[in-house]
């Protein structure tokens, strides 16, 4: 038998996030859209909370209460702002993979910090201009000197580059292809890292997305993560837990878009009632009503299976394929059924059209999860 209803734990976590987004995060989300500001004191907030390590051990300062408590957590804040939403979910990413991967001193050191929010944010930087959905591709190099290493190089499109107190760094250590790769953890304001300018995004413009120049940035011995050249795996990991939090993040949005569409169908009224009352419109909030329910057991099951340390790998493709692929689509149904008042910004419709096209880019894009599914389905 299936539950589908969460334990004692993930309602008390979904709950305590949907309290504060909606008290804290929701009455700034269209300011911090508006004026591109980082939302410094939402963030602070989601962490006294607990819920920028949320399946981090409470060892480590975390909340352990598990992937899908995150899920849940991830939905619930970004239904109020998916800007805030994003930088929450890489820095629980970016939590999870140092207590995972970490040595104890470096487990000890990081994840404290951003747990409890004395870093902002942390970033996750493994892109490159020329190395996307190809890391094979990635120039950035580590040498080894005596002592430690140099990185030189140039990541792109990086989340909270210009706030994280860590950075977790893919550089090359080896020969070309993957196995050449290996994973650094490079503290904010290292000498020789800078930050590039902040990308006029369509979306989530309250998340700050910046290149950062590696220009001879020195780090010890023991900020290697993992092993020499094992820094493909890593990041191949990282995202499969990463797709589920844009997966749910994807939901969020969308959960929000669907809710004040259906409001606005009751209230606007033309030809003598309200919009509801027609058809096309309601097979169009029929429509988006299945797909989220859809997403959503998806998500949850691919939560699941990582909570249980089972593979997860295809489910995880198969709940961010689907459900970005969805919420686009419902995002884009809301605008419509607003009709005129969804193009402008007095309604928070176009808001999240813009801020969810991404979802459906980053942390591998809807055709790499539909070739993992399919390599996988085939093997």
């Amino acid at each position: 038998m299936i539950d589908f209803e969460p334990n004692e734990t993930q309602r008390l976590v979904q709950q305590t996030a949907r309290s504060f987004a909606q008290q804290h995060v929701l009455p700034e989300a269209a300011a911090i859209d508006r004026e591109e500001r980082f939302p410094f004191a939402q963030l602070k907030g989601l962490a006294d909370l607990g819920l920028m390590a949320v399946n981090v051990s409470p060892e480590l300062g975390g909340a352990g209460a598990g992937a899908v408590a995150y899920a849940l957590a991830m939905m619930e804040v970004a239904k109020a702002c998916a800007s805030t939403a994003v930088t929450m979910a890489v820095t629980n990413m970016v939590g999870e993979v140092i207590a995972k991967f970490g040595t104890p001193a470096q487990a000890e050191l990081y994840c404290p910090q951003l747990a409890d929010g004395s870093f902002p944010a942390g970033a996750f930087a493994l892109s490159e201009p020329e190395a996307g959905s190809d890391p094979g591709a990635m120039r950035t190099a580590a040498r080894k000197v005596e002592g430690g290493w140099v990185i030189d190089g140039v990541k792109q499109w990086i989340t909270s580059g210009a706030q994280a107190g860590v950075f977790v760094v893919w550089a090359r250590t080896g020969g070309p292809g993957t196995g050449g790769i290996s994973c650094f953890l490079v503290p904010g304001g290292a000498k020789g890292l800078s930050v590039g300018k902040h990308e006029d995004k369509m979306g989530l413009r309250g998340s700050n997305t910046s290149s950062l120049t590696f220009d001879g940035v020195a780090v010890p011995d023991d900020a290697l993560l993992g092993d020499l050249g094992g820094g493909f795996k890593i990041a191949m990991m990282a995202l499969d837990g990463g797709r589920i939090g844009i997966s749910a993040q994807s939901i969020g949005i969308a959960t929000a878009a669907l809710e004040e569409a259906i409001a606005y169908a009751k209230d606007r009224k033309q030809f003598g009632k309200p919009i509801g009352d027609f058809q096309a419109l309601q097979f169009m909030i029929a429509d988006s009503r299945a797909e989220l329910d859809a997403s959503r057991l998806l998500c949850l099951r691919a939560a699941t299976m990582k909570e249980r340390g089972v593979p997860f790998s295809k489910e995880a493709s198969m709940s961010k394929v689907y459900s970005t692929e969805a919420a686009n689509r419902i995002c884009n149904r809301a605008v419509q059924i607003h009709g005129g008042y969804g193009y402008i910004r007095e309604f928070a419709a176009e808001r999240h059209l813009r801020d969810v096209r991404v979802t459906t880019i980053y942390e591998g894009t809807s055709q790499v999860q539909r070739i993992v599914i399919a390599r996988m389905a085939l093997k």
